[in-house]
């Protein structure tokens, strides 16, 4: 969406990307921005502490948690919490991050479905996508945008509703932002349809 961006607005984009976490850390040692993208949580401290500009809040996408397996491998079954629980207990090994918001709820998941136990030794931590897509696990639960920027691996399918836990991406502008009129058409244009369109295609939700 960038180059798009550059050639609608006439701004130049420099984008930094990373995790919430590390990206909130700098914004509090006083990292110089514009707009910060950031999980829920790291954007209202942030606007709490004065760091974005509460008025400008706006969300952008969410993204639901997937299913990963090796390219061209069978799919499971994944129609109901059931079948997905079967999947996990019928799999050699699963990888997802045992970092961040998705690694802390399916951490939660596991044990709410009964099964934390049998899986220990079956889980690797690390990346979902990436882990399955190189061979080192055979399930991957992540982001449904994450599998689907992951080469090697493809989607076998979202988790059932009655389980699924969606992220929201809010962005805000820095209340010390230099580009304040780049800034704003920013985000605007991330608000657009053709921005939607986009959004879809790489397994987001326009919010």
């Amino acid at each position: 969406m960038g180059p798009q961006f550059e050639k609608a607005s006439g701004h130049k984009l420099k984008a930094e990307y990373g995790s919430t976490g590390p990206l909130k850390a700098m914004i509090d040692k006083g990292r110089a921005f514009d707009v910060a993208i950031l999980g829920v949580e790291a954007t209202d401290e942030l606007i709490k502490s004065g760091k974005l500009a509460a008025n400008t809040r706006a969300d952008i996408a969410r993204s639901g948690m997937g299913v990963a397996v090796r390219k061209g491998a069978a799919k499971p079954d994944l129609t109901t919490t059931q079948a997905f629980k079967q999947a996990l207990l019928n799999a050699q090994t699963i990888a997802y991050s045992d970092g961040g918001l998705s690694g802390i709820y399916l951490k939660g998941l596991l044990e709410r479905l009964g099964i934390a136990e049998q899986l220990k030794s079956k889980i690797r931590f690390g990346r979902g996508g990436e882990m399955v897509g190189e061979g080192r696990a055979e399930i991957g639960l992540t982001q449904v945008s994450e599998i689907l920027s992951e080469p090697g691996a493809e989607l076998a399918g979202p988790l059932p509703a009655d389980i699924q836990q969606y992220t929201i991406f809010p962005a805000a502008i820095g209340t010390a932002a230099a580009n304040a009129e780049a800034a704003q058409a920013l985000l605007k244009f991330l608000k657009s349809s053709d921005t939607a369109k986009v959004l879809k295609a790489k397994g987001l939700e326009p919010a």
